[in-house]
C-alpha cells in the first residue's frame, strides 16, 4: 500500500467531512455558474473523472487541483493563510507556555541569587 494511501486513511473524520463538504460546495459553485462537467474539468486543465472525485469529496485529489478550482470561483486568494505561523494556535500556544516557563525559572534564579546574597553579607 503507497504512504499515501495509508494517510488518506487515517484522516480523522472532522478532516474527511471538512474535504467532503469543500467537494460539495465546489459542486455547488459549478452549478451556480450552469458550468458541466466537461467544461469545467476543460477549464481545470482535468479529466471529467477527476473533477467527480473533486466534488465526490475524494481526499486523494490533489491539491494543485483544489487549487484550481478554488481559483475558478476567485477563493484562491485563501490558501496563503490556511496555514500560516501567525494563525498556528498549536504553536502560539507551545510559544506561550514557553516563556512562562522561562520567565519562572529566571525569577526562581534571581530569588536564589538574592538569598545566597544575603546570607553573604550576614
Amino acid at each position: 500500500m503507497p504512504k499515501t494511501a495509508r494517510a488518506l486513511l487515517q484522516l480523522p473524520p472532522a478532516t474527511t467531512a471538512a474535504i467532503e463538504k469543500l467537494g460539495a460546495d465546489l459542486a455547488v459553485a459549478r452549478l451556480r455558474r450552469k458550468e458541466s462537467l466537461k467544461t469545467w474539468a476543460k477549464r481545470m486543465g482535468v479529466s471529467v473523472p477527476t473533477l467527480q472525485r473533486l466534488e465526490a469529496g475524494d481526499p486523494g485529489v490533489g491539491i494543485g487541483i483544489v487549487a484550481t478550482a478554488l481559483w475558478l470561483i476567485k477563493r484562491d486568494g485563501e490558501l496563503s493563510n490556511l496555514a500560516a505561523p501567525e494563525h498556528d494556535q498549536g504553536a502560539i500556544e507551545m510559544d506561550v507556555r514557553e516563556a512562562i516557563e522561562l520567565g519562572r525559572a529566571r525569577a526562581q534564579a534571581s530569588a536564589r541569587a538574592r538569598t545566597s546574597a544575603n546570607q553573604t553579607k550576614e
